[in-house]
């Protein structure tokens, strides 16, 4: 575990950043002119990455809905959580069950000095932060036994992680390893940016990861759908994640490159 309160990342603010370029897309603040303005560029190429952004947060708040109000989960394993925003995994669960319990895991300056931000809970539950990159999945399962009890049915949590993985077959090993660490009862999240559905947004990624920037690897539905072999997947399956039981009031739900998932572990 990283104590916030006594590191002090060096935060370079000249060269924008992919998790200060998405919490700006998400209507955040901990972002940087610099960020704006690779933001901006990009939106000019592809606006509806915004769409996909705040899709992405929507899903996200919909499947922890789920887990908690129907499922009965109460603790949440949260990879590669990025910057915190409106609706946080521990803001949507603690509401619904103040006992839950959350632990988020990044590995990225720029979040590790935003962590106390992450480091709130209600008096009945707990939130922690683990300083671990995704690629150590068991870095990962070590630190988390420290806040969650890991016989326990426990959601795993991946949310536009997995792109920044290039290999596909680690991506999955890394998967299988963390979901084969939770007992029976366990489910699975994952949402990630997706290939064959948008072209335009296939090519403004692509662009994205030729300028030199920290790259993140679309997949087809096919390669994300395999992140839940062996488990089984709550209705409606892997999808847009913008068609992942939408609100009801909410207006018809637009056509995404971004699918997402929710799987229980048998």
């Amino acid at each position: 575990m990283t104590d916030p309160a006594t590191t002090h990342p060096k935060i370079d603010t000249s060269v924008p950043h992919s998790a200060r370029i998405w919490n700006y897309w998400l209507g955040g603040k901990d972002n940087y002119p610099v960020d704006e303005e690779a933001g901006d560029a990009y939106t000019a190429v592809f606006p509806g990455i915004v769409t996909i952004a705040r899709g992405s947060r929507a899903f996200l708040r919909r499947n922890i809905t789920h887990l908690v109000a129907e499922a009965g989960v109460r603790q949440f394993l949260d990879v590669g959580t990025g910057l915190p925003t409106a609706d946080n995994t521990h803001e949507v669960a603690q509401r619904l069950a103040p006992e839950a319990r959350i632990v988020y895991v990044d590995n990225d300056p720029m979040v590790l000095a935003h962590a106390r931000a992450l480091l709130t809970s209600t008096p009945e539950g707990a939130t922690a932060y683990v300083d671990a990159d995704v690629l150590d999945p068991d870095r990962i399962l070590a630190a988390a036994a420290g806040t969650l009890d890991l016989t326990r049915p426990t959601a795993l949590v991946l949310s536009n992680i997995l792109g920044h993985i290039s290999d596909h077959e680690q991506a999955r090993s890394i998967v299988t390893r963390l979901m084969d660490a939770l007992p029976s009862g366990s489910f699975l999240s994952i949402n990630d940016g997706s290939r064959g559905v948008d072209p335009d947004f296939e090519r403004a990624q692509d662009a994205y990861n030729e300028s030199g920037a920290v790259p993140y690897n679309l997949r087809t539905v096919d390669q994300i759908t395999a992140f839940f072999d062996g488990l089984d997947l709550v209705e409606p399956g892997v999808v847009p994640v913008t068609h992942w039981r939408p609100d009801a009031a909410s207006p018809a739900p637009v056509l995404v490159g971004e699918h997402g998932g929710l799987a229980r572990k048998p």
